[in-house]
């Protein structure tokens, strides 16, 4: 998957020529107006111009860049990305970046509720989307956008959670007949935009997805049924790898292209990638459609902030409370040492004392 592409430098002259003929079909994917055009279409609706004036002004100026033809939509958060992946209108979309990512073909058969989960309802999720491949095993793709505390605990909780609702589902399915055979792997998918410390070892400098599963250090080979995948998207941005042309870096290329420019390499290097900027485009069409994602992404990334804005504050009580305890540890077993040199001063007097007398 990481061979290094020894050419990646040496554009051919056809490879120009498709380069330069992606650049056109954007542009006309993309038509150019100005700010006052966009404003002009987006005050045809009071409500909509109104929310819009109440965004922060980068939010505003996101969205005017869609609106005025020069960037594309940002897919890693949660209404944009459903938009395009939505299973009952694309249903081979899904399916496709989660089969690029577990390294196997995989079909999405259903979208499942999140209502049944054990979890608390707060995340710090920019996206959570759980579905259920047609061999019955479950995937849940998360992607985010702070690097959040303690992701190797939060991931188990997030495995655990799928793999006893699994369990209680399949039960109730087959009554007197359940066997634990008939339990499926759950695959948990977590896309950092921003990836956790963890994710940063030098060593690791080109190495944007991990692959993780339980093992036994003897090699007893039980069917263990969780699996889990981190895909570091800055770390792809970054890696000398993403240039190589394979299924993962088409879709993980679609997440992270932010210009026009970069759909056009993208559609120059996966002409069937065009599809999906085609269907983006037509949201230029429905400015009130894009405002109403825009804020629903806003809303949930101001409670995603809190929400680490709170861990990170916890965690640092918790080491301010960790090295008050070590502080008090080692005054008391100074006190401690103290009590016992005045003891043994104490008797020493005593000796003393008593030599005198």
């Amino acid at each position: 998957m990481y061979n290094e592409n020894k050419n990646n430098n040496i554009m051919t002259t056809s490879e120009c020529n498709r380069s330069k003929s992606s650049i056109t079909n954007i542009k006309q994917l993309f038509p150019s107006r100005t700010k006052d055009e966009c404003l002009l279409e987006l005050k045809k609706n009071p409500s909509v111009y109104r929310t819009y004036l109440n965004w922060p002004d980068k939010w505003k100026s996101n969205f005017l860049e869609f609106m005025k033809g020069k960037k594309s939509l940002p897919l890693t958060y949660d209404p944009f990305f459903k938009k395009l992946f939505n299973p009952d209108i694309y249903p081979e979309r899904l399916s496709r970046l989660i089969s690029s990512i577990i390294g196997t073909k995989v079909t999405v058969k259903c979208i499942l509720s999140n209502e049944d989960s054990m979890l608390p309802s707060t995340s710090l999720l920019l996206l959570d989307i759980i579905v259920q491949l047609e061999d019955g095993s479950i995937a849940n793709v998360e992607i985010q956008k702070i690097p959040y505390t303690f992701p190797g605990e939060r991931m188990s909780c997030y495995s655990a959670d799928l793999l006893l609702r699994q369990y209680t589902r399949v039960k109730g399915e087959k009554g007197s007949t359940f066997t634990y055979q008939d339990l499926k792997t759950v695959y948990t998918i977590v896309m950092f935009e921003n990836s956790p410390k963890e994710c940063n070892d030098p060593r690791l400098s080109d190495i944007y997805l991990h692959h993780g599963k339980a093992a036994f250090d003897t090699g007893i080979d039980f069917h263990l049924l969780q699996e889990y995948y981190v895909v570091a998207l800055d770390v792809f941005r970054k890696s000398k790898y993403s240039k190589d042309i394979n299924e993962l870096n088409a879709w993980l290329s679609l997440l992270t292209a932010t210009t026009l420019d970069d759909l056009a390499v993208l559609i120059s290097d996966y002409p069937w990638m065009e599809a999906i900027c085609m269907d983006m485009s037509e949201y230029l069409y429905h400015p009130e459609e894009v405002v109403t994602m825009f804020s629903e992404a806003l809303r949930k990334l101001d409670e995603n902030t809190v929400n680490y804005m709170i861990d990170e504050l916890k965690k640092e009580r918790d080491e301010a409370v960790t090295a008050l305890a070590e502080k008090n540890a080692a005054l008391s077993k100074k006190d401690a040492a103290l009590s016992e040199k005045d003891a043994e001063i104490a008797a020493l007097k005593a000796q003393l004392a008593a030599l005198n007398k």
